[in-house]
């Protein structure tokens, strides 16, 4: 990038000292500026990058743009801009030669689903013989690599550079799940989205938004933003629907199983072998369980058929896909050799722990015993945390309370929160450690049990006194139930 073309996209209100001789990488981060980078001042939400401007002209930042007059007696060109948070979106794609206009978007926004719709999207473009790639709180998958995922949504600087090595690596598209906090944060300014999606809004992130309304409008601005040549696909029987596109200016595809919408659905079949959801006209058959899938499905579905790909190969590209991991997984071995079902969900919040336990009281046989094990993470809104523990009593048979993330939270503080939501909390078993809470669960149980493990799905840590631990709910079951095997007690008589 050239500094004159720096300067116009910056729309300065000045600039001060010399012009350096070439540019280097944008940074946020001052500890990560090297010897002719741009230092980008961000005010952020618990520290301000203007406290970090010395640090990184001592670094070798050749320009810093920020949003306070600064003087430095350094040589270095200090350019004073409005708002450096809406500013740094578009200079990142700028900086990689906007690599966001060569991939068709895919956004897709809401509290619960948003993981499984944007996989499903994802592995269906696949089998139509695309190369997309995505990012997600589970992975970001660019080309053939894929990477773990810190954040839901990335900075703009590592958005930007992930966008540049999906097109270097050949992506056609690129599916994106977009949380509340980057549009809030002004993450996604600079992109242009083809196609949104609207999954559903509940109770969660309440400790930033403070309340529903603040929720719902930083959701809404992903379609506000939309040009009026892009696609909304909605879920329409969410109570935030219609406020969600109040101002969109592209076009609206709402779906619904309740009311009269543009399209039309209907749950046909829905057991523990999968379901038959009819979305319009299509019929699709799919292993994916519970009325919040045919929801996910249904969008999946609308999403590739709104980018004009014939309905009956989007019919069976999504008939083959399997949505994300840790999403109602079943692990490897349950229901065996007398062993009870077990499955891993990433319900962690009121609407999520409801739709999966509801799902699962409904389908599973008659004669099984359902049995929750679950917790609430530490540092998060703790409203939701008795409201859980409401549901989880409501559904399951049995109900185990245990730690989920406590980060820097006492984990029985939490559980005593917890606790709290039960009609009757002596009939529920109380387990602080994880591991054990799983292990008693499955040695307890027998062929006619069925165990929710809820809360961290996909998670692969666990974090505990601020510490991040390995643990992954799938493994420490699955070594359970091989143990379970192993013991003569459990064996088939």
């Amino acid at each position: 990038m050239t500094f004159d073309k720096l300067i116009s996209l910056c729309k300065p209100i000045d600039v001060s000292g010399p012009e350096p001789s070439s540019i280097g990488m944008l940074r946020q981060d001052s500890r990560k500026v090297e010897p002719g980078d741009v230092f980008i001042a961000i005010k952020g939400f618990q520290v301000d990058g203007h406290s970090f401007i010395d640090d990184a002209i001592a670094n070798g930042a050749s320009i810093v743009i920020c949003e306070e007059p600064f003087y430095s007696d350094e040589e270095v060109c200090v350019v004073e801009v409005p708002n450096t948070r809406s500013l740094v979106g578009p200079l990142a794609q700028a900086f990689y030669d906007n690599p966001a206009k060569k991939l068709t978007l895919v956004g897709i926004t809401g509290t619960n689903g948003k993981t499984t719709v944007a996989n499903l999207v994802y592995q269906t473009l696949q089998k139509l013989g695309k190369k997309p790639s995505l990012l997600g709180t589970v992975a970001k998958r660019i080309g053939n690599q894929e990477l773990e995922s810190k954040l839901t949504t990335s900075d703009p600087i590592e958005l930007a550079a992930d966008m540049a090595q999906m097109v270097k690596a050949g992506s056609t598209h690129l599916v994106m799940e977009v949380s509340s906090h980057a549009l809030d944060q002004q993450r996604v300014n600079g992109i242009d989205f083809q196609i949104a999606a609207f999954t559903n809004l509940s109770h969660d992130h309440l400790d930033y938004h403070h309340d529903l309304k603040s929720y719902a409008e930083s959701k809404k601005k992903l379609f506000d933003n939309l040009s009026p040549d892009a696609t909304a696909v909605i879920n329409g029987d969410d109570d935030q629907a219609s406020f969600i596109v109040m101002d969109c200016p592209a076009e609206v595809i709402d779906f619904s199983f309740k009311k009269a919408l543009k399209v039309d659905c209907q749950v046909l079949s829905n057991n523990m072998d999968g379901l038959v959801v009819r979305i319009g006209k299509v019929m699709v058959e799919s292993p994916l369980v519970g009325t919040f899938n045919a929801y996910n499905l249904s969008q999946a579905f609308l999403v590739c058929q709104s980018m004009g790909y014939d309905s009956e190969e989007v019919k069976e590209a999504l008939e083959s896909s399997n949505g994300a991991a840790g999403r109602l997984e079943r692990v490897k071995g349950s229901g065996e050799k007398g062993n009870p079902v077990v499955l891993v969900d990433y319900a962690h919040t009121p609407d999520a722990l409801e739709n999966v336990a509801s799902t699962l009281a409904d389908i599973k046989a008659e004669q099984q015993q359902f049995h929750i094990v679950f917790g609430c993470g530490g540092n998060r809104d703790k409203t939701k945390r008795p409201k859980m523990a409401n549901i989880a009593e409501r559904y399951a048979d049995k109900v185990t309370a245990t730690s989920d993330n406590p980060r820097d939270e006492d984990p029985d503080a939490i559980i005593d929160d917890i606790m709290e939501g039960f009609d009757d909390p002596k009939a529920i078993t109380r387990i602080t450690n994880r591991k054990k809470a799983i292990e008693q669960a499955i040695i307890e149980g027998n062929d006619n049990t069925l165990i929710l493990i809820a809360g961290k799905g996909h998670e692969t840590y666990q974090k505990v006194a601020g510490k991040r631990h390995d643990f992954d709910d799938r493994a420490i079951a699955r070594a359970a139930l091989g143990n379970r095997n192993m013991n003569p007690k459990n064996e088939d008589t």
